[in-house]
């Protein structure tokens, strides 16, 4: 087996083992117990971190993070995963902030030249935009962490309406919309799932309560929507050719839209009730371009909002 090959087989069989003597090693390649330390020692200098222990039952362990294997890209998809990570710079955090700069100053710094020169020469021409909101979110890494393995967090919450409140939750998945990030989580506090605005999240640790977490494998961030809570009612809205237009510009809401032939549309769709003073700023805000058709109490929402902004500025 050529030594390049090996090396690269080398690299993938300490990371699968963790744990390892050389005569393992020696025995699974058929190779001496000195070309397998000259083997270890090369993948030391490369980066893998390998710690040594002495003894009888002494070995060799991986530590810390695991080093992949080279990967070969085309150049296209070089460049194509080079932007796709440089598009996560607008958000103010990110689960894996450190990692994703790192990766991508190694990414750039071991291309060749005349792509890097390419990459430069793209940078101020293409961008994925994405709305840099001011609050940052600092307990992404954990609520990822609990909602891959299922565990119970207990965080401090600052919602709208009121003042910081202790609670535990199981997160299901997060996900990012319009610049900010959500949290989709069971909360033990209101029995029921909910949404949380993972900026207004000051504070998560792992629970000690023994609180025991629920089977929650089965929901997944493809089927979020199960999971958040639902009271419905239906709504419904006429709109005009610009209100289809700024609707479409909102990425939450395009599932709901239905566009004639000639540019106008419907909203037509059951939603939930406890979103209705979300949506009567947002039926404000389209003005003349929306006849909305029901909900009742979304109408009378939006009169009395109306109501309360003409008394401002009489």
């Amino acid at each position: 087996m050529p030594k390049s090959k090996r090396l690269m087989e080398l690299m993938m069989t300490v990371n699968r083992k963790r744990r390892f003597k050389v005569q393992e090693l020696a025995d699974e390649f058929g190779v001496s117990k000195r070309t397998i330390l000259r083997d270890l020692q090369e993948l030391s200098e490369l980066g893998v971190p390998l710690y040594s222990e002495v003894g009888p039952h002494g070995g060799y362990q991986v530590i810390r993070e695991r080093v992949l294997p080279p990967i070969a890209f085309t150049e296209e998809e070089a460049v194509a995963m080079f932007f796709a990570v440089h598009a996560l710079r607008h958000y103010a955090s990110l689960p894996f902030e450190a990692e994703s700069a790192s990766a991508l100053s190694k990414f750039y710094l071991h291309m060749p030249g005349d792509v890097r020169d390419r990459i430069d020469g793209m940078k101020n021409r293409v961008d994925f935009i994405t709305p840099t909101r001011r609050g940052e979110a600092p307990c992404l890494a954990i609520l990822l962490d609990a909602a891959v393995h299922q565990k119970v967090l207990a965080v401090e919450y600052e919602s709208k309406e009121e003042e910081a409140s202790s609670r535990r939750i199981q997160p299901v998945c997060l996900y990012a919309n319009n610049g900010f990030w959500y949290c989709t989580a069971y909360c033990f506090l209101r029995q029921g799932f909910r949404v949380f605005r993972c900026d207004r999240i000051r504070e998560a640790t792992h629970d000690t309560s023994g609180t025991e977490p629920l089977d929650l494998g089965d929901i997944s961030l493809s089927r979020r929507e199960a999971a958040e809570p639902m009271e419905p009612v239906r709504l419904r809205a006429k709109l005009s050719r610009a209100g289809v237009q700024r609707c479409e510009a909102e990425l939450w809401l395009a599932p709901m839209l239905n566009v004639r032939e000639d540019g106008s549309g419907v909203i037509d769709k059951d939603v939930s009730r406890g979103d209705i003073p979300f949506y009567t700023e947002f039926f404000i805000g389209l003005g003349d371009e929306a006849d909305l058709e029901e909900p009742a109490e979304l109408k009378n929402a939006i009169r009395r909002r109306l109501s309360e902004m003409l008394v401002r500025y009489q």
